[in-house]
């Protein structure tokens, strides 16, 4: 839990705000009144290239902090993930959005981050959460807040930009 494991918008899973280490994808149908949801993730549990792998995090975490963490495999990840996925799907069963949202933003990579709207040049925005749809929302100095679709824009982290497609 010591290790800087962050969520970035929409669907990666990243150490620090650095590297990439897995990602998640959801696809949904509702048939009638039941949702059906299909969740996949994968995670870079033990390659270390070409950049950086869970088990090199627990390594380093080891030797900087003197702990003695062991090595994960990729079946105890995939059950640790399952039970916690478990608990946050009855936590939204029971609670909604607002039951898993603190969680989702306590681990969030973007939390007071400015990014620019349009290209290098354009206005500054601050993010700010996340709708009730999933997408990405940003607030302007005088525009208020806005929700940014992903199918309309791309958010390029490295240079803090959120343009058109």
């Amino acid at each position: 839990q010591d290790i800087e494991l962050r969520v970035k918008w929409p669907n990666d899973i990243y150490y620090s705000d650095l590297m990439k280490l897995g990602g998640v994808l959801v696809n949904s149908t509702l048939i009638e009144t039941t949702f059906h949801i299909l969740i996949g993730f994968g995670f870079n549990v033990s390659n270390s290239n070409p950049t950086i792998c869970i088990n090199d995090l627990i390594a380093k975490q080891n030797r900087e902090e003197g702990t003695e963490l062991q090595p994960l495999s990729a079946d105890c990840l995939i059950a640790r993930t399952v039970t916690v996925l478990e608990r946050l799907i009855e936590l939204f069963q029971e609670k909604g959005p607002n039951g898993v949202l603190p969680q989702y933003y306590k681990y969030w990579v973007h939390s007071g981050k400015q990014v620019r709207l349009g290209g290098e040049h354009g206005p500054l925005a601050w993010i700010v959460g996340i709708d009730d749809f999933g997408y990405l929302q940003v607030h302007q100095e005088g525009k208020g807040v806005e929700s940014v679709h992903p199918d309309g824009n791309s958010f390029d982290m490295l240079r803090n930009l959120i343009v058109p497609k």
